[in-house]
Order: C-alpha cells, then structure tokens, then sequence
C-alpha cells in the first residue's frame, strides 16, 4: 500500500507500524477516520514477527496494573480496563488464529507470530500504510500537523507517536518518540534498558568461571519486589526470566538476593544430612539439589570442600546463606542490544490517561513503549499496546 500525492490530508498519521500503531490504525479506520502509518522498516510490526521464538506471546491471561512499572502507576489502569486480555483474546478468535497457554498465562499463536501482524493488518484495511519511510520533521501550524518524511510531506488533525523505544536497535528502534515529545513541551522520564540480562565485573566473572549454561529455579529480589522464575548463567553474568523480570526494577548500584533454593531451608537440609549421612561430601550432599558445577563452586566459595561431620553450624549456616541469600551487585546490563522493552519514556503526567492525549496540546498522542509504561516480561507489554493502542483509537 502507498500514497504519493502532495500535502495529502488525513484525519491521523500514525508514526510507527509495530503493535500499538496497528492497534490504533485498525480502531480508527472502523471509525471512518481516514488514517495514515509511517514506518521507517520494510516491514510493519517487525517486533511482532520476533517476539515469543516468531510464535508471538501477545498477551497474558493474568495482566492487571498492579504488572506494569511507571513513575505515574495509576496512569496504565484506565486503557488496561477498558481493553484488557479477553477483548484482544476475542480479537485473535475472531480471526481464526489457534493459541495456547505455555506458562504463568502467557498466550502463544499456535503457528508464526506473522498471523498477529496479518491480523492487524486486516483490522486496518482501510487505512494507508508507508513503509521504508523516514520521517525528517514534525510540526503544527493552527489545527494542523505535518508530517515531513524522504519521500513527501502529509498533513492530518491528529498525530499519534506510536514508535517505540530504543530497545533493540538492530530493529530500527530509537528515540524518535522522546525529540518528537521534547519537542512539544513534554518532559521524558529518562529511559533504560529493561527486560534485559544482566552482567558483572572481571572479578565475580571469574569467580563464576565454569557455570555458562548452568540454569536452576530461582528467587531473585529488589527491595519489596520478588520474581521467582527459571536463572541462566551466562559468559556476561546472569539471565533468564527471573533477571529479565527483576533487571525492569534494577538500577546501578543495587544489590540482589537470590536464593537459589526456594523453598528450601538449606541449613535444616544440611543439618539433617550431616546427622545421617556424616561421610558425605558436602558438595555431593548440594548436588542432590543443585546443579552439581553449581554445588562444587558454592562449596569452593564458602571454604565447605570436606566431608559433612567436619563442617560446624557456623559453616553449614555460612554455606546455606550463600545459598538462601546470595548478595549480588551486578556491573550493569547487557544495554538495548539485548533488552527485550524501555523503562521510561515520555512522562505521563503530561498525557490523558483516558485518551493518551498530550495535555493542552489536541491531537498529540503519545502509545505504547514510547510512554513509560512498561510491562513484566510474558505478554504484558503486548497488551499495553494493545490497550494504549485501543483507547487512542476510539478519539483520535
């Protein structure tokens, strides 16, 4: 689909074709607003086409407010309730396209990701989609925006930003959304990288030397916030859902807790097996509920190499709370080249919570990842743009 005639007028231009833009595109155009996406990809929604391993986890059957990070935490509650996970559900049914929950209720297409994007697609037919298109400059003048781009220049009554952050560059991402809010007047809650794995400093690298590939359950903890999921540890540090989840909430500086037994008191375990089984290695005895290149380490670690009946309460306890308590200080993260979302982004303050209208300024709309609103990791984020994505469709 294209457009190329002279200062064409529409009623929206939509800058960005990922899911929230879609979103919004498919919501207006059954409206009979006459709507125009800009992308700068070949292809819309390319993170679409990426997300879930290219199967697309594009909600979760358990999203509530309470799931999402913000400096402004009330902002996401209106948009999320008035289109939550069953509308979308409804949506996706409608449509044909088979899905199963795999975990936590996070739903997967059944076949490719691309079916989400195709369905979207098909809720916006009657709107005009640009791709391979850069968009150079933005502006109002009087009731009107315009839209600069390479290729021509559009005018509309709305402008939707609908960009995304700069998570995952390699995608085209940036902060195209933040100059464009900057521009205008609105303040941006500076962004980081979220959902993303984390990495230490050469000294704890080499102190974990041997343990790449080792994955267990585990517990991670921030202060009042706890994830208990699947831990990887990798050549950088560590990942896994567990960090993914806990690095949203992580800041330079900050020190975790990982308990890597949860659910075990690891001092009674010990205890107990040093009075029935006082020959035993006390990295066997770990092995037996540990990763068994974990176990040798934490053993190495806390001076535990001997058998059970040499080891005193001091040492079982110096042992289990290494195990129970672990206190690590990442070196930082991995950055957006790996981080899966934004934390950040345009300030909410300054928008509607009902439409995403920026305040005082009509017909600027700010969805999706491009407004710091940002999900746990399992479908959550799908659905902020789904609703955000929804709501500004239905004014816009």
């Amino acid at each position: 689909m294209g457009y190329t005639s002279r200062m064409a007028d529409f009623h929206i231009i939509i800058i960005g074709g990922g899911a929230a833009g879609l979103m919004c595109a498919g919501v207006a155009s059954k409206r009979g607003r006459r709507v125009l996406v800009i992308d700068h990809a070949a292809k819309v929604g390319e993170k679409i086409r990426i997300s879930g391993g290219g199967r697309a986890n594009f909600t979760n059957l358990h999203a509530t407010p309470a799931d999402y990070l913000s400096d402004n935490p009330r902002f996401c509650v209106s948009a999320l309730k008035r289109y939550g996970p069953g509308d979308f559900i409804a949506l996706v049914e409608k449509h044909g396209i088979a899905y199963h929950e795999k975990h936590l209720g996070q739903l997967f297409c059944d076949g490719s990701a691309g079916q989400i994007t195709d369905m979207l697609l098909k809720e916006a037919e009657g709107a005009t989609i640009l791709t391979a298109t850069k968009v150079t400059g933005v502006s109002k003048g009087g009731e009107l925006f315009t839209v600069e781009t390479d290729g021509d220049t559009f005018t509309a009554e709305s402008l939707v930003i609908a960009s995304g952050g700069p998570s995952i560059p390699k995608m085209g991402s940036s902060g195209f959304g933040y100059h464009i809010a900057k521009q205008f007047g609105l303040k941006v809650v500076p962004p980081r990288p979220g959902l993303v794995p984390l990495t230490f400093d050469p000294e704890m690298l080499a102190r974990l030397d041997g343990l790449s590939g080792v994955s267990l359950n585990a517990t991670v903890g921030l202060a009042k916030v706890h994830f208990t999921e699947a831990l990887l540890f990798t050549h950088r540090g560590l990942s896994g859902p567990v960090i993914l989840q806990i690095s949203s909430y992580w800041q330079k500086g900050d020190t975790l807790t990982v308990d890597l037994l949860p659910g075990t008191d690891v001092f009674e375990h010990l205890k107990q097996a040093r009075a029935t089984a006082p020959k035993k290695q006390v990295a066997t005895v770990l092995a037996e509920v540990l990763p068994k290149r974990l176990a040798q380490k934490i053993a190495v670690w806390t001076d535990c190499t001997g058998r059970l009946a040499e080891m005193p309460d001091t040492a079982l306890r110096r042992l289990s709370d290494h195990i129970n308590g672990w206190a690590v200080t990442p070196q930082g993260t991995e950055g957006n080249r790996t981080a899966e979302v934004t934390v950040g982004g345009v300030d909410t303050r300054g928008l509607s919570s009902k439409t995403l209208q920026a305040n005082g300024l009509a017909g600027l709309y700010f969805i999706g990842e491009c407004v710091d609103v940002t999900g746990h990791l399992g479908g959550f984020n799908f659905q902020w743009a789904w609703a955000s994505g929804h709501a500004c469709g239905q004014v816009a």
